[in-house]
């Protein structure tokens, strides 16, 4: 069974950075798309990136040119650089993972972390 791991979440002051990680487990199989998704309460859940198999990258458009995705598709692993924090970016982070397959998707989620951005 597939189990996504987040970590690196916690409380940053504004302009400050953290790096969130997220490791699957439970598989030796690959992921077609790795990333972030966060959600506010009472709000839906929104992408923050995404990164595929080919590296190409997805971001949403608040995060662009402060948040940086990469994965590591060998050890099945996303990480989320974020830098210039907001206090707007305060919320709880998902890791998120998608296989596909011809006329099935299959997505597995983590737990989330929370970011806190506050001086």
């Amino acid at each position: 069974q597939v189990h996504l791991a987040e970590s690196g979440g916690g409380l940053v002051q504004p302009g400050g950075s953290l790096r969130l990680s997220c490791v699957a487990s439970g598989t030796t199989l690959s992921f077609d798309v790795m990333g972030w998704y966060r959600q506010a309460p009472g709000k839906q859940r929104e992408l923050v990136a995404t990164v595929d198999s080919g590296a190409n990258t997805n971001y949403e458009n608040s995060v662009k040119g402060r948040f940086t995705i990469s994965r590591d598709n060998a050890k099945n692993t996303v990480h989320l650089q974020m830098n210039s924090l907001k206090p707007e970016d305060t919320t709880v982070y998902y890791c998120y993972a998608s296989r596909r397959r011809p006329g099935v998707r299959f997505d597995y989620w983590g737990q989330g972390t929370q970011v806190t951005v506050s001086s």
